[in-house]
C-alpha cells in the first residue's frame, strides 16, 4: 500500500518530529561516515524551506536503555550543522523540561536534535505512554529512518499512532527502489548475497528465488552452501544446523529455474599462518587446516561474466574479508562490475556500502540502500512496522 509523504501534508509553521537514522560510526568525537546524515538532508531542507519547526530524533548504537556517554549524539549534531550550514541545537534529553522549552522557543526553519532515544528503556519496548509523550512535542510525524523501519519501537512505530504520520524523502526513495526490483525488474535479474550467515538471509533467499534469474553466493554464506553440495571447507565457519536448509534452497531454485552460482576457487590461509601466506585452491581441494577468506580469480571471472549479462542487480553482503587488502579483491572486483551504465544496481547493508565506497564506485550505483536489515526484510516480503504505521496514500 502506498503511503503519504511529507509533500501530502500541511507543515508550514508546524512542529514536525522527524525520525531519522543517524546511527553512524564515530571515532574520537568525529563522525567517520556521514552517508546516513547526508541522505536525510533533502527532507530536512524541504521542511526548512516550508517554514516548519524541525525536531529530529534518532538512535545511536546499543546503549540498552541507559545513558552512555559513548553514544551521545553531540558529534552527529556538529556534523549535521556543517552539512546544513545552519545552527542545529542539540538537546541532551528526549523528554522533560529541556526539550519542551526548546521546542516552545523554536522559530520556523529552526532545527533541534534530541538525545539518543535508546537511552530510554521504553523506546525498544515500544511503550505507548512513552510514544505519546514524544508525540506531544509535535504536530506532525515524519519517518525518514528506513534503516530502523523494521523495528517496532516507540520512535519508529508508536508515535505514528498519535500524530498525522507520513514518509520522508529518503523513506520514499528506498521503498520505490526496492519495490521496483521486486515487481518490475529489467531482466535478467541477478542477486548477489554474501556476509557471514545463512540464518540472516534464509527468508530473503527463498523470496528472491521467485523473482531473480540467477543467485550468486559468496562470503561466509557460501561455506554452508558448499558444504551442502558435499565439499569440505576446512576450518571455515559453517552453520551446521543450516546445511539441510541450504540443500532445500538448491532444490527450490532448481524447481523455479534459477541458477545458484557458488565459488569454484577460493583464497585460503592455513591455520596458524600469517594472513599474507595465502593459497588459491579449487573448492574441492580446500586443505583441512585452511580457512576461506575471499573468492579466487576463476570465481571472480565467472561472477563478472554473469553480471555482464544482467540488467538488474541486488547485492547485500561482502564476498570476503575485504577490510584486509589481501582479501579484498573479490568484493572490490564485483563492486566495480556492477557499477556499469547499463545496469540497475541496488546495494544494501553497511559493509556492502563500505565496499562500493572503497572501490570508488558509490556514485555509479543506482541506489545505495541505507537499511541493511530493513532492505532484506522488505525483499523477504515482511511487513515493516514503521512503514505499516504511516498513513495510507488513499486516506
Amino acid at each position: 500500500m502506498a503511503k503519504k509523504t511529507v509533500r501530502d501534508i500541511e507543515i508550514t509553521g508546524k512542529r514536525v518530529l522527524v525520525r531519522v537514522d543517524f546511527n553512524v560510526p564515530i571515532e574520537n568525537g568525529k563522525v567517520t561516515d556521514d552517508t546516513r546524515i547526508k541522505e536525510a538532508l533533502p527532507t530536512i531542507r524541504y521542511l526548512r524551506e516550508n517554514k516548519a519547526k524541525i525536531i529530529l530524533i534518532s538512535h545511536l548504537g546499543r546503549p540498552k536503555g541507559k545513558i552512555n556517554e559513548k553514544y551521545r549524539l553531540t558529534p552527529v549534531a556538529q556534523r549535521l550543522q556543517e552539512l546544513l550550514g545552519v545552527t542545529v541545537l542539540k538537546i541532551d534529553d528526549c523528554l522533560g523540561d529541556k526539550p519542551a522549552a526548546a521546542v516552545k522557543a523554536m522559530q520556523p526553519g529552526e532545527v533541534i536534535l534530541l538525545e539518543n532515544v535508546r537511552f530510554y528503556p521504553e523506546e525498544e519496548k515500544n511503550d505507548p505512554a512513552f510514544a505519546q509523550k514524544l508525540s506531544l512535542l509535535a504536530d506532525v510525524y515524519v519517518n525518514d529512518a528506513f534503516g530502523a523501519v523494521h523495528r517496532a519501537h516507540a520512535s519508529t512505530e508508536g508515535v505514528a499512532h498519535f500524530l498525522p504520520a507520513v514518509m520522508g524523502f529518503l523513506m520514499e526513495k528506498e521503498v520505490k527502489a526496492l519495490t521496483k526490483i521486486l515487481t518490475v525488474p529489467e531482466r535478467p535479474f541477478a542477486a548477489i548475497l554474501g556476509g557471514a550467515k545463512v540464518s540472516d538471509k534464509i527468508g530473503v533467499v527463498k523470496n528472491l528465488l521467485g523473482k531473480v534469474d540467477v543467485l550468486l553466493v559468496g562470503g561466509g554464506l557460501a561455506n554452508t552452501f558448499l558444504k551442502a553440495q558435499g565439499y569440505e571447507v576446512g576450518k571455515s565457519p559453517v552453520e551446521e544446523d543450516k546445511i539441510k536448509t541450504a540443500g532445500e534452497i538448491f532444490a527450490l531454485a532448481k524447481s523455479r529455474g534459477v541458477k545458484i552460482i557458488l565459488p569454484v576457487d577460493v583464497v585460503v590461509v592455513s591455520e596458524g599462518e600469517a594472513a599474507d601466506k595465502i593459497k588459491i585452491v579449487k573448492v574441492d581441494e580446500i586443505p583441512a587446516d585452511g580457512q576461506i577468506f575471499d573468492l579466487g580469480p576463476e570465481s571472480i571471472k565467472i561472477f563478472k561474466e554473469v553480471l555482464q549479462g544482467a540488467k538488474t542487480v541486488f547485492w547485500n553482503g561482502p564476498l570476503g574479508v575485504f577490510e584486509q587488502k589481501v582479501f579484498a579483491e573479490g568484493t572490490l572486483a564485483i563492486a566495480r562490475a556492477i557499477a556499469e551504465d547499463n545496469l540497475t544496481s541496488v546495494v544494501g547493508g553497511g559493509d556492502t556500502l563500505a565496499a562500493v565506497s572503497k572501490a570508488g564506485v558509490a556514485q555509479k550505483i543506482t541506489h545505495l540502500s541505507t537499511g541493511g536489515g530493513a532492505s532484506l526484510e522488505f525483499l523477504e516480503g515482511k511487513v515493516l512496522p514503521g512503514l505499516a504505521a504511516l498513513t495510507d496514500a488513499a486516506k
